[in-house]
């Protein structure tokens, strides 16, 4: 008997693939083609997160005594940069969410930096275990789709 199942999902239940016709099969095959084509743009989305949260924990491993007084390219937009100095090197203002800005010194703005690359990673876990179930939900239903349309073929003999 085919069957999908998503026991670790609370809400989620089985469903017996064969008692299924063809039209629910394709409809239930094209939601799941929905599904994972959402947690492949999420993906893509922690991904780029993720990149800029390794960039920025990475400027800010850069700020040293020694960057005092050194000029640099401050962004205004993702586009628009001005000259800036830095004169502050025990201090750093992170973006920490939703035009909210907070300032810490150098080993809190690292540690806020790793956790947000940890959380990411994590969350982007989650949703590769998922997209891995309903890639093996998708199979069984191609291939019970399969079997019911070679079914339905008059056989030749």
């Amino acid at each position: 008997m085919a069957t999908i199942s998503s026991a670790p999902a609370p809400g989620m239940q089985q469903i017996d693939l064969s008692k299924l016709n063809l039209h629910q099969l394709a409809q239930l095959k094209q939601q799941l083609d929905q599904e994972l084509n959402v947690f492949q743009d999420s993906l893509q989305t922690l991904k780029l997160a993720q990149g800029k949260f390794v960039e920025s924990g990475e400027s800010v491993e850069k700020i040293t005594p020694q960057t005092k007084g050194k000029t640099v390219l401050v962004p205004l937009t993702g586009s628009m940069y001005v000259p800036g100095t830095i004169v502050d090197t025990d201090n750093v203002i992170i973006d920490i969410g939703t035009g909210y800005y907070a300032q810490k010194d150098i080993e809190g703005g690292k540690d806020f930096f790793k956790r947000k690359v940890e959380f990411v990673t994590e969350q982007m876990e989650k949703i590769q275990a998922l997209a891995v179930e309903k890639s093996k939900a998708r199979e069984a239903i191609c291939m019970m789709l399969e079997m019911k349309l070679q079914a339905q073929k008059p056989s030749t003999s």
